[in-house]
């Protein structure tokens, strides 16, 4: 365990899976910041509030500063304190936890503690758990405080954690673990960490951070100072304290809370210096030695013990769409990336049979581009995204193939009055296969076997991946392009199924074609937009060439590169894209990829495959030439 603790380890953010299904933000994803505080000892003050930072450094309060949640709603003494929050690993809920108190009953009154779940942090059910009730032999029981929250890695479950004091005894810090719904506890509260000194602790704050728990807390009347435990196994008894205190005042202090700055290797420390009434924000590297950054910290209120946790763009419009936006608050909203999460090489469709729009991309994230399923997503407007889920899973759905799920096509084709069917082209194991549904979000039936397995005629390298289909509106037919290293087309027979026998066609445009063939239709030129260099470049680009017919041959016009890099906004490596005409109107979108941000430049190669999905404006000149995108945030 010493060789762990004392290992120095890189932080590396990766996407969490739970069956390969359930998306975790990861950290790129994050663009503000929630703190959740009560604010005095009063009993209208013993009430939960929030704030929200967009840099973890400058705090307004949400809803005027007032309870966002009615003690009297929720705890048995009409008073709650101490909440902490906390995102599910699988990021299917938010769990908070509060000390069921009112200080005007006494500091050793009660008995309590609240559990709450919600799955937008803001509608809250909640639980009273009364220890003294709920468990035998807990006659002495003079006070439960301070309750917090932490995913124990070992067995897969929320330990809830919290001090209490039995008769003349220290504070002690126990445990138990919650329940599948964090509705109640399982077992007997079991002791968790007690000092070597034997000495009353209280306010325990757990960090998980490469293999290694670490444990600050409260000295009570011992130093009335914050101190520091490690361990690798949360429930062993075993734990290597450090003697140093880890706050920076002499001043009294206790509620400590430790969060992780996003998209840095800052974390910092705050506690609540309560005999003054104040706030003290501390940054550390290395969870050890940290130095005071109150010169940086502004707040338009005055918090108690309260914790922080990172929340994204969807996360942080519903909360200001709920409590309203702060004065003096500025939030620039990025819009991009449209999806949370990695997801590359998207295909975007407006359905006329459902008047929306939908994006199917590549599940990213995995190294090599491992992923094996497809998921989906609708919007009405462009902007407001919804996860429809998985709609074709390799290893369920697919005999023929169970890996390298990557670059998806798709196509509504009207087959009679009001009936649509969708087909769905894919690659898998480097290989293009076809399924078929009913509704855009599926379910996808595949055809039981790939559509594209061989190189076309001539062609020695490259790989069959990357379809692209399109309809052709002037002669009716449908194409399928596709290609790797080269770029060839066919046509489609009527079933959308399989290949219209030798019609295959090599239409590589020239040297900077890699891969990523779309092609759209417009004012009697057929557009073909394809990808240069490798995905894993942070010059990955687009360019374009034009037609006379939709089986080439392609004319290179001048500056033909019309989606590149944009050092300044830390955008780099866009490409595969898609592109979508709004209905009825000239107006024009390109969907595309890029590095994720703000990390992505940094991850070399692995930068290829931690990739992220967004929309740009596409504009025309008058000769019909398309204008250089400009890629936006």
């Amino acid at each position: 365990m010493k060789k762990k603790l004392f290992t120095c380890c890189l932080f590396v953010c990766s996407t969490i899976f739970v069956n390969g299904q359930y998306h975790t933000p990861v950290e790129k994803d994050y663009v503000a910041y929630l703190f959740a505080y009560f604010t005095g000892n009063a009993v209208e003050e013993e009430q939960v509030h929030y704030a929200i930072s967009n840099d973890g450094y400058n705090y307004f309060a949400l809803n005027g500063n007032k309870p966002v949640l009615a003690s009297k709603d929720i705890s048995s003494t009409g008073g709650v304190r101490d909440p902490h929050i906390l995102r599910r690993h699988d990021d299917r809920a938010f769990y908070m936890v509060l000390t069921d108190m009112t200080s005007s009953k006494g500091w050793d009154s009660n008995r309590a503690l609240i559990l709450l779940k919600s799955d937008n942090l803001i509608d809250w059910a909640s639980s009273v758990i009364n220890i003294q009730q709920k468990y035998p032999n807990q006659e002495s029981l003079k006070r439960v405080w301070a309750p917090q929250t932490v995913f124990d890695e070992k067995v897969k479950k929320y330990m809830v954690y919290w001090s209490m004091q039995h008769g003349d005894g220290p504070d002690i810090i126990y445990y138990a673990y919650a329940n599948k719904d964090f509705t109640d506890l399982e077992g007997e509260p079991k002791p968790l960490f007690i000092p070597k000194n034997k000495k009353s602790c209280i306010d325990g704050d757990i960090i998980y951070k490469n293999g290694i728990y670490h444990l600050f807390y409260k000295t009570e009347g011992d130093g009335n100072g914050l101190k520091k435990a490690m361990t690798d196994d949360l429930t062993s008894g075993l734990w290597i304290e450090q003697p140093d205190y880890k706050q920076q005042t002499k001043e009294a202090v206790e509620g400590s809370s430790i969060f992780k700055l996003t998209n840095t290797d800052k974390y910092i420390l705050m506690y609540d210096v309560y005999m003054k009434g104040s706030y003290q924000f501390c940054e550390s590297c290395d969870l050890d030695q940290f130095h005071v950054i109150d010169q940086q910290i502004r707040m338009d209120f005055h918090p108690r013990h309260g914790s922080i946790i990172p929340i994204t763009r969807k996360e942080l419009q519903q909360l200001l769409t709920t409590y309203g936006t702060p004065k003096n608050y500025t939030y620039v909203p990025e819009n991009n990336p449209v999806l949370e999460g990695y997801h590359a090489d998207p295909e975007i469709l407006y359905a006329e049979k459902t008047g929306k729009y939908y994006l199917y991309p590549t599940s990213d994230g995995y190294t090599g581009w491992a992923g094996d399923y497809f998921k989906v997503f609708s919007s009405e407007n462009l902007e407001d995204w919804k996860a429809e889920g998985t709609i074709l899973d390799l290893k369920k759905d697919v005999s023929w193939a169970d890996r390298n799920a990557w670059a998806p096509a798709i196509i509504e084709k009207k087959v009679g009055k009001n009936k649509y069917k969708y087909y769905y082209y894919y690659t898998a194991a480097q290989k293009i296969g076809v399924a078929v549904a009913d509704h855009p979000t599926g379910p996808f039936t595949d055809s039981g076997k790939p559509l594209v397995a061989t190189k076309p005629a001539g062609i020695k390298g490259g790989q069959e991946i990357d379809p692209a289909v399109f309809h052709d509106s002037v002669s009716g037919k449908y194409y399928l392009y596709w290609g790797n290293g080269y770029g060839a087309v066919a046509e489609l027979n009527d079933d959308m199924v399989s290949l219209n026998e030798n019609t295959t066609k090599v239409i590589t445009p020239d040297t900077t074609f890699r891969e990523g063939f779309y092609v759209f239709y417009r004012k009697g030129t057929y557009y073909f937009l394809w990808s240069e260099n490798d995905t894993r470049s942070e010059d990955y680009r687009v360019r374009y060439g034009t037609s006379k017919s939709p089986t080439g041959p392609i004319e290179i016009p001048e500056n033909n590169l019309i989606l590149t890099k944009n050092p300044e906004l830390g955008i780099y490596g866009p490409g595969h894209n898609s592109v979508l005409q709004i209905p009825g109107k000239d107006e024009w979108y390109i969907v595309y990829h890029r590095f994720s941000r703000p990390n992505g430049i940094k991850m070399g190669e692995a930068a290829g495959y931690h990739r992220e999905v967004c929309i740009d404006k596409m504009e025309f000149n008058a000769d019909g030439s398309i204008k250089p995108v400009v890629p936006t945030l």
